[in-house]
């Protein structure tokens, strides 16, 4: 039997060809949709992404009406890993922001497969380790760090997880990413077109200068890649 390529995944593409192979059958190739929800906090998780492209955010809903995102997630993680691991249900909303496609597995298939490899396991606690240290990070940027520098993190994320500079996203949608309002965005927005390190119109963003947007944004950028480089290796699709 000829061995069966991943799809651009990098917790899929870690795994041995001969646990891949084992896994291939029971993977289905989905789209994610924008604004489509993953799976809610409180319920079951039922099924298991593991993204090739887009990117998925992870919200909380406060009393309020409020949402605030805690971390993102793409072709370099999985989403409800844990929770179906555990038979637990997510702590958090799952909503495609970016749309994409990815490989969706049953939450009884992948507690199987978990259960028949302890590297898979590790892997997937690895990966767990790694969104855990991005959402501290993300939490302690929104409080600390200026709009500009949460901005620029939040859209150097987005082109790693995308692997483009054209970013299909609302103003409105990036203020409720970093949790301000949108006139805030619209401002420091502004500010990025002038000095040409943006260019943006309706539902669509682009960066010109990627350098500019590296200076302009926090540590916590930085932080949070070596942290999961650190943990589950360097991803070789990111582009410079």
């Amino acid at each position: 039997m000829s061995a069966v390529s991943p799809p651009p995944n990098r917790l899929l593409q870690a795994l041995l060809s001969t646990e891949y192979a084992q896994l291939h059958p029971f993977l289905e190739t989905v789209d994610l949709t924008k604004e489509a929800v993953l799976a809610e906090a409180g319920a079951p998780v039922q099924r298991v992404y593991f993204p090739h492209s887009g990117v998925v955010s992870m919200m909380v809903n406060l009393s309020d009406g409020q949402s605030v995102e805690i971390a993102t997630i793409g072709r370099d993680g999985v989403v409800g890993a844990s929770a179906a691991m555990h038979d637990r249900p997510l702590l958090a909303d799952a909503i495609v922001v970016v749309p994409g496609t990815a490989s969706m597995l049953r939450a009884e298939d992948f507690r199987e497969a978990a259960g028949h490899s302890a590297d898979f396991r590790t892997l997937v606690a690895l990966y767990e380790q790694a969104l855990m240290a991005q959402t501290q990070q993300s939490v302690a940027c929104n409080v600390s760090h200026p709009v500009e520098a949460r901005l620029s993190r939040w859209l150097l994320r987005a082109r790693d997880l995308c692997g483009s500079e054209a970013l299909p996203l609302t103003q409105e949608m990036l203020a409720q990413m970093i949790g301000v309002r949108r006139n805030a965005v619209s401002i420091v927005a502004h500010g990025f077109q002038q000095a040409g390190i943006l260019r943006y119109s309706r539902g669509h963003i682009e960066i010109i200068d990627i350098d500019g947007l590296r200076k302009a944004a926090c540590e916590c950028y930085a932080t949070v890649k070596a942290h999961a480089e650190q943990l589950i290796g360097p991803d070789d699709s990111s582009r410079g």
